[in-house]
């Protein structure tokens, strides 16, 4: 299945999900790089594939705007946010 560091995909091709970080040495990057490589492969997605985003993702979106809207002065409005993040680098 792996050759040295390369992932044999052509035994995954019904199935490419069934992968583990393990098996791409995902595991072994620190948090930051895995921030990078998620970068590194959103940025490599054309921007004209239509991306349907999982019904999980809209049931959390509208969880977390009911959240949102029931305590309106729990937010803190992103140009405050920004200018604070700005202010402190």
């Amino acid at each position: 299945m792996i050759v040295g560091d390369i992932v044999n995909l052509s035994e995954f091709r019904n199935d490419p999900m069934s992968l583990t970080l393990e098996q791409f040495g995902i595991d072994r990057l620190d948090p930051q790089q895995r921030q990078q490589l998620m970068e590194l492969i959103w940025d490599s997605i054309p921007d004209q594939v239509s991306f349907t985003p999982p019904e999980w993702h809209r049931r959390e979106l509208e969880q977390r705007l009911k959240t949102a809207q029931a305590d309106p002065n729990a937010t803190e409005p992103w140009v405050d946010v920004l200018a604070r993040l700005l202010s402190s680098s």
